[in-house]
């Protein structure tokens, strides 16, 4: 019975999920993938077109883009520390957030970049490994049908098919969480852009 499973598994493994967008064929996630973010759909202040890479001079901004683009610093965290940020920069409130917001913006895109090249090289070693799942399949099928079955080569192939299948699955359950983190960063960058925009103001 375990071994119907397996094949059955298999076989869906075979024809592995193809991408809702040509463009993009290894994206396997249900979000669009959209590969670089719109600074407009992030951030209502005024413009850093001309910011570049200006935020990097300045030790401060520098520091607490570091703080506020962790993971590990709760989105509450983040949003009271630029807020106390831009309260304090006095006269200088609008051009201390143009700098916070570019570096913001920089560094989170940046990650978002990193984690959906890492989602799509997942996806083409889950396209190799259901090939090879489909090519074990189809030699242990071989294998059982044989007049003069060798059972060790049967018992080593369906071993092969197992550890391919349990891969596969292991592989498919961490692209089914990560696809969610692009859409996490984006969202953190857009409230983290509003709270520096409205601390501005």
């Amino acid at each position: 019975m375990r071994g119907v499973a397996i094949l059955a598994f298999a076989a869906a493994a075979a024809g592995a999920a193809h991408a809702a967008d040509p463009r993009y064929p290894d994206w396997p996630c249900a979000q669009a993938k959209v590969p670089e973010l719109s600074v407009a759909a992030m951030w209502a202040g005024p413009p850093i077109d001309a910011v570049g890479e200006a935020w990097k001079s300045d030790a401060k901004v520098r520091d607490l883009v570091a703080k506020l683009a962790a993971r590990r610093t709760s989105l509450e965290e983040a949003q009271k520390a630029a807020e106390d940020f831009i309260a304090a920069s006095g006269a200088n409130k609008a051009e201390k957030a143009k700098l916070l917001f570019a570096g913001l913006f920089q560094e989170l895109n940046r990650q978002r970049t990193e984690v959906m090249d890492g989602i799509e090289r997942i996806t083409r070693k889950e396209k190799d490994l259901a090939d090879k799942i489909r090519a074990d399949r189809a030699a242990l099928s071989e294998a059982q049908d044989s007049q003069a079955a060798d059972q060790q080569k049967i018992a080593d192939l369906s071993g092969q098919l197992e550890w391919g299948t349990r891969i596969y699955e292991d592989r498919r359950k961490t692209i089914r969480y990560v696809c969610d983190v692009p859409t996490v960063i984006e969202r953190r960058l857009f409230a983290l852009g509003r709270a520096i925009a409205q601390a501005a103001e």
